[in-house]
């Protein structure tokens, strides 16, 4: 199979190209390296630096042929998009339906989106919360997501494209970037191994469905061939700020406590996905529980650069 992971120097994007060559198949990488690294990129992927906005992507996509897309490129702060929606609607809306319309013109049979669970969702009562829940974004990042969707449903009925939207949790592991406001896990975890107080936005009680990168790459081989449809990604169990600060700090050896600074505004209390749907119509259910995936990724920034 040829295969095409936008993002695919980022976090979750690299993983899935390791993925994917190590199934054998061909793949081909665009990402603008305005978050990714160019390291993290496979040996065996071939690449092109580019902005999944640009008129360029119709030409690489047009040469690589791929028979499925992995659309991972995005602009991935919800805090960010507060800040500057214009932007943010830029890179995940219009830059989806870019890649989206590449795709139809390639002759590509399926795109296999990265969406967002808990910021489509919004604030609700029901937890874990199912894919058939109205979808009340609380921030532009959850509103440009969930629009993307649409647009994948649009071209999806009107040229005969597979979409599939794999709704995330909080995705973390090894490779998360530590360095931005997103990724509580890589930045506690970082913080804490270089001996930095770590500083926790809020009272901590907001809670979150943390499920491990390599469950989220399992998700999308599995989106390959499976039906095509909305499916949330995550593990089902809660887990407050607060308690994922005291099993890392237990993990490094810290005993020192956390600062708490003001909320962030765009943040949810809640946020847990039900993956019964998907269990049952893909096949997939998360396999790394949060203490040993916790404990891995500590392990993965003690000795990163």
């Amino acid at each position: 199979m040829r295969a095409l992971v936008t993002g695919g120097a980022g976090f979750i994007g690299s993983h899935i190209t390791d993925a994917l060559i190590d199934a054998g198949h061909t793949v081909t990488v665009i990402d603008d390296l305005s978050r990714g690294l160019r390291a993290q990129v496979n040996a065996g992927a071939s690449f092109v630096e580019l902005n999944i906005t640009s008129a360029e992507v119709a030409g690489a996509f047009a040469e690589a042929r791929p028979d499925v897309v992995f659309h991972a490129a995005a602009q991935i702060d919800v805090r960010e998009s507060v800040r500057d929606p214009l932007h943010d609607a830029d890179v995940n809306v219009v830059g989806t339906v870019n890649v989206l319309r590449a795709a139809v013109d390639a002759g590509t049979r399926r795109v296999v989106f990265a969406s967002s669970g808990g910021a489509i969702y919004g604030d609700t009562d029901v937890i874990p919360t199912p894919e058939e829940h109205p979808c009340l974004p609380a921030s532009p990042y959850g509103t440009a997501k969930l629009c993307a969707e649409a647009y994948g449903d649009t071209f999806s009925r009107q040229a005969g494209l597979e979409f599939v939207a794999l709704r995330y949790a909080n995705v973390y592991g090894p490779r998360q970037d530590p360095h931005g406001e997103a990724g509580v896990v890589a930045i506690f975890a970082t913080r804490l191994v270089h001996g930095a107080q770590v500083v926790i936005n809020g009272d901590g009680t907001q809670s979150r469905d943390y499920v491990h990168v390599q469950d989220v790459v399992r998700a999308n081989l599995a989106s390959i061939d499976g039906p095509a449809g909305v499916y949330n990604i995550g593990t089902g169990v809660e887990t407050d700020v607060n308690n994922v600060y005291r099993m890392l700090a237990a993990a490094a050896g810290v005993t020192a406590t956390a600062e708490h600074g003001p909320a962030k505004p765009g943040e949810q209390r809640r946020s847990c996905l039900d993956t019964t749907g998907t269990r049952r119509r893909l096949g997939w259910s998360a396999a790394i529980g949060f203490d040993d995936g916790a404990r891995s990724t500590l392990e993965y920034f003690r000795t990163a650069d």
